[in-house]
């Protein structure tokens, strides 16, 4: 594995010509008010697991248009609450996974609310959520669902989704609606950095090697999938290029990270042949908050693996301390 991009001084200085479409705001705003318009309670039940410290509730939420996607709450069981809150957002071809799995949020004493993917889960980790939209022709995977028309795009339903699990999780007894924050990996890390633009009051994002920003650039520089399935389309579909670019700008994380102002952290590697670093600093460097940022100069899509998880739970612990969330907006600390 070789560096797969350009130089790192060039990295650090690089900017993406990326746009937002003229109608960016009023698409989101829309997007989501019709998610919210179609909501229901949401709804929990315990699930067995026979762990001592933590207990684990499968949830079930109103994400885009009001369908139905699944959840897993993990809580530790003797922390005082309300509890501050992780929102967890998977990788490509990942789901929720199982309840024993993915148990160091709760174990570290945050609420983890870790999300199904619709229409995925059958990569690596297990999904039980289906996407039912209407589709058309398509790459496989998930990537070029309806992408010639951004009303049908597959990714506007996943990030509408994403921020309905922000609105599901503050309704929750045990969480503290002040203190929560936004976490992925890959997919996962460009639907927080999305989820972080459009959800009020977030208090902190951690995106590692973020997909989904500067598209254009990504689909032209790696040969990798998921953004292989892309090229792999306009191949074929050649004269939808400009349908599917506008498409795309709707949900670049560039545009979103042009937008989002909660303090975050990222993290590139400079060896990833799957997110090609030079977009992840194209967010970076839009990015409109306070932003960190760890650079593996030896890794590939990996990037910093458990060091990226110690560090996100050093900035975690910091940003979503009760001390940091302003006494107006804080809400009263009783037994949840």
């Amino acid at each position: 594995m070789v560096l797969t991009d350009l130089p790192e001084a060039q990295l650090r200085a690089y900017r993406s010509e990326v746009r937002a479409p003229d109608d960016f705001d009023r698409f989101w705003a829309d997007t989501l008010a019709e998610a919210r318009g179609c909501g229901w309670p949401t709804r929990t039940a315990p699930a067995e697991t026979r762990l001592a410290t933590v207990d684990v509730l499968d949830v079930t939420f109103a994400g885009y248009a009001g369908q139905p996607v699944r959840a897993w709450l993990r809580l530790p069981r003797h922390a005082p609450r309300p509890l501050p809150a992780v929102v967890q957002y998977a990788g490509y071809g990942g789901g929720r996974g199982h309840p024993l799995e993915n148990l160091l949020w709760a174990s570290a004493g945050f609420a983890h609310l870790q999300m199904d993917t619709r229409g995925q889960g059958s990569g690596w980790s297990r999904g039980e959520t289906p996407d039912p939209a209407a589709a058309g022709p398509e790459a496989p995977g998930v990537t070029t669902r309806g992408i010639e028309d951004p009303r049908t795009y597959y990714y506007r339903r996943l990030i509408a989704d994403g921020v309905r699990a922000v609105d599901a999780v503050r309704t929750l007894p045990a969480v503290d609606p002040a203190r929560i924050a936004v976490l992925g990996h890959s997919q996962g890390g460009g639907v927080a950095l999305a989820v972080a633009a459009l959800a009020p009051d977030l208090a902190a994002l951690v995106a590692g090697v973020p997909f989904l920003c500067d598209i254009p650039r990504a689909v032209l520089v790696t040969d990798a999938h998921p953004y292989r399935e892309i090229r792999d389309y306009l191949a074929i579909h050649r004269h939808a290029e400009e349908r599917v670019l506008t498409t795309l700008g709707y949900v670049d994380g560039v545009n979103f990270a042009r937008r989002a102002e909660v303090p975050a952290r990222f993290s590139v590697a400079l060896m990833d042949e799957i997110v090609p670093p030079s977009t992840v600093f194209a967010a970076v460097n839009a990015y409109r908050g306070p932003a960190e940022l760890s650079v593996w100069r030896y890794n590939g899509h990996e990037a910093g693996g458990i060091d990226d998880d110690e560090a996100a739970l050093r900035f975690l612990r910091d940003h979503l301390s009760p001390d940091r969330v302003p006494a107006a907006v804080r809400p009263d600390t009783q037994e949840g």
